[in-house]
């Protein structure tokens, strides 16, 4: 489900013959849009000071982010896809720098891909956010991007985002996080480490994990030994295959390449099951 409030007061007036009254009742907290998207644990320990440049926490209602200046990409982005996300709003188009970077940092534009036979690939993707025109806008802030082989971000990797979006269409929701790491992938005009004069660094791998779980409230509560975990990892290159379940792994060997602890917020018993499997589908749409 969708929260959109973290704290609400509602005072209400009860009229009586002969006398007025007004009580106050507290309503139950819920959770902020950026713990939503945040809801399985932040797999980096990222954070907002300033010295932690390379693991800096960025906040958005859409989704949220671990960025890396000294790289000029993201290192992860969580977000969740529910029938709440999607509706008719308009792809945008807008890409554009994040005017939320600290003050003296590099800000990638919407040129800096220009040239370098990198698609400027979303992260969390514009078709995610489809309820409204901001919701949508948001996906286009190039804190959200990578650069990623065109045949694997217009194939591959988007055969894997109309996947996620169909288990919604069928009554579930999806709570996503997705990273990239290593240095150097191949792109239209050939491999490259670095673009954008050495601002933006180009990486070798590519990987997603999915929690599914039918549409419903308290999801953390609802996840357990039979949720359906999907993790997939993939290079960074032209030649990737076009069958996205042939790169489906584990999120223990994601982990294990990353550094990062996935599903944090589980109990450890439960994140232990979980990560150790590998899904088997079905992955008809």
């Amino acid at each position: 489900m969708r929260f959109r409030f973290l704290y609400q007061f509602l005072f209400v007036c009860v009229v009586a013959v002969g006398c007025n009254s007004c009580q106050q009742t507290e309503l139950i907290p819920r959770k902020s849009l950026a713990e939503e998207q945040l809801l399985l644990g932040n797999p980096s320990g990222a954070t907002t000071d300033l010295a932690n440049y390379n693991n800096y926490l960025l906040l958005k209602p859409q989704y949220v982010l671990s960025y890396s200046r000294d790289r000029g990409t993201p290192n992860w982005v969580s977000w969740h896809v529910s029938a709440a996300w999607l509706g008719d709003a308009s792809r945008q188009d807008n890409f554009r720098s994040d005017a939320s970077l600290p003050e003296g940092w590099y800000r990638v534009t919407s040129t800096s891909y220009s040239g370098s036979g990198f698609d400027r690939g979303h992260n969390a993707p514009s078709a995610d956010r489809t309820k409204t025109l901001d919701d949508n806008s948001a996906t286009f802030l190039m804190t959200n991007m990578i650069p990623q082989a065109p045949n694997l971000n217009r194939e591959t990797w988007a055969r894997m985002e109309d996947y996620t979006r169909s288990l919604v269409a069928q009554g579930q929701e999806v709570y996503v996080v997705m990273g990239s790491y290593g240095v150097g992938g191949t792109g239209s005009e050939g491999t490259a480490k670095k673009i954008d004069n050495g601002h933006i660094t180009v990486p070798s791998r590519v990987w997603k994990v999915l929690v599914v779980l039918p549409e419903g409230n308290d999801d953390l509560a609802r996840i357990n030994t039979s949720t359906r975990v999907i993790a997939v990892n993939m290079p960074n290159v032209m030649t990737v295959r076009d069958d996205w379940t042939s790169y489906i792994t584990t999120v223990d060997a994601i982990e294990k390449a990353t550094g990062y602890n996935l599903l944090s917020a589980l109990p450890d018993a439960l994140e232990e099951v979980l990560e150790s499997q590998q899904d088997e589908g079905p992955f008809t749409n």
